[in-house]
């Protein structure tokens, strides 16, 4: 059925017409996927690749690569794109909506999408490429996400730190160490040695000592053929038998 609307003579198909007229259950779900795409946008990280030429095979190992890494991988539409970067005030990128697009975000790791998009563009030449990017906020262009991939991962950013922090208790340790083995011996054993003095036993007389009672026991020994002074003589005295005997004995 055809109707002719003001005074011209075009016709339109009534039934054409809300066929094209999307039903509200697409636009509620477009609305979704335009909030999801915002919440992806306001994540730490993200880069946006031209993927067009890439083949399922090398789709899927860089896609294994991405979940090992906690980074979320998808192909995006432009259309809708446009609604959520304007929604974060990323509206210079609009731009880049032509053609095919996807997008790499992290929250965990600032540098992951970068690094591992500009390992399969460097591997795919001319028909992976990276369009821009963004990172806390603020827009990056192609050249500075290809800088930013060559900074190491993480943990291995933590690993470097650590190691900076350590490094001068370390050079203090060598250095101890050189000055101990310099001496004589290493500093953990001349510790643990006991001072001279000590590893005598504590029965066993000091030399001095020793010899001052080696000089008294020489004075108070007595000498040669004299008898101790303890010893005292008792005279010997004539018994009351032998007195009586003596007396009644004659003498001749």
């Amino acid at each position: 059925m055809y109707r002719s609307y003001g005074t011209g003579r075009i016709y339109y198909n009534v039934t054409e017409v809300k066929r094209k007229m999307p039903s509200e259950s697409i636009l509620k779900e477009k609305k979704q996927i335009v909030l999801e795409m915002t919440e992806r946008l306001k994540s730490q990280a993200g880069v946006f690749v031209d993927y067009k030429g890439i083949n399922v095979v090398e789709d899927t190992e860089m896609r294994v690569k991405m979940r090992a890494a906690n980074v979320e991988y998808s192909v995006i539409k432009n259309s809708l794109m446009k609604f959520a970067i304007k929604n974060v005030g990323f509206d210079d990128l609009e731009s880049v909506f032509i053609g095919t697009t996807s997008l790499a975000t992290s929250k965990d790791d600032p540098i992951a999408p970068a690094r591992i998009v500009k390992e399969y563009a460097d591997k795919l030449n001319n028909y992976f490429e990276i369009k821009a990017g963004f990172m806390d906020g603020k827009i990056l262009s192609a050249d500075e996400v290809n800088a930013i991939a060559s900074i190491p991962a993480l943990p291995v950013l933590q690993a470097q730190f650590l190691g900076t922090l350590l490094a001068p208790i370390t050079s203090l340790a060598v250095v101890l160490k050189a000055i101990a083995e310099k001496n004589g011996a290493p500093a953990d054993v001349e510790a643990a040695a006991p001072p001279p003095e000590e590893t005598k036993s504590a029965e066993e007389p000091a030399p001095a000592e020793e010899k001052a009672i080696e000089k008294k026991v020489t004075e108070d020994a007595p000498a040669e053929g004299v008898k101790p002074e303890t010893e005292t003589e008792i005279p010997a005295e004539e018994t009351p038998a032998e007195e009586h005997i003596a007396k009644e004995t004659p003498a001749e």
